[in-house]
């Protein structure tokens, strides 16, 4: 099973659950429709990872998100992740109407920083994503159209949620490719005091 660090500790969740299309800025830039409810995919164990690849099988994009941990029926802790799409061949599905997990959920498609203990999540919960010392990407709870508190209640109506789970919380606008040799530097504040941050270097 593969792991994250919440607090120091290690932690493997059984799975990864995702939320797409929670920041309308970034589904313009897709080009993308605003949707009727939630959207909601999953990405499996085997898909955490701690390194950065910008090829597999094919060129990778990057997508920032505001990530937590499930434990004792609440978000107990919050980090960064990189949701990693393979862009061209989840736009050939989606035009399908077929399934993302060729797109989203290969191996190595959550790249997950270290989590930490959060009491309360509020409006201030942000997230900031450094590509080569450019801010490529910035958004938060402010932003979002489902908020953590429900996205928490959508899911628990449809999934059971076992401690440890990652929750991905959708990313705002910004997103591109990853190229081998980049680096990336995230960051994620509350009230503006920094809470965690994570650092990789692309690699082929």
């Amino acid at each position: 099973m593969h792991s994250i660090i919440v607090d120091g500790k290690t932690v493997s969740p059984s799975k990864v659950i995702c939320v797409g299309r929670n920041y309308v800025e970034h589904i313009a830039e897709l080009g993308n429709e605003l949707p009727d409810e939630m959207v909601v995919f999953i990405k499996p164990n085997s898909a955490i990872s701690a390194e950065l690849k910008a090829f597999h099988q094919g060129p990778l994009h990057y997508e920032g998100e505001l990530c937590f941990v499930y434990q004792g029926g609440r978000f107990s802790a919050v980090g960064f992740g990189l949701d990693l799409t393979k862009r061209d061949l989840q736009s050939k599905l989606k035009a399908k109407g077929l399934p993302w997990e060729r797109a989203k959920a290969f191996d190595g498609a959550a790249v997950l920083g270290e989590f930490v203990s959060i009491e309360q999540i509020d409006d201030s919960l942000r997230l900031e994503l450094m590509i080569n010392d450019q801010l490529v990407q910035s958004g938060g709870v402010d932003l979002m159209m489902y908020k953590p508190d429900i996205i928490l209640r959508e899911l628990q109506q449809f999934i059971t949620l076992q401690d440890g789970d990652v929750v991905m919380t959708g990313t705002p606008k910004g997103v591109g490719v990853i190229r081998a040799g980049d680096h990336f530097r995230a960051a994620v504040y509350a009230k503006d005091q920094l809470l965690t941050s994570a650092k990789w270097q692309a690699k082929n």
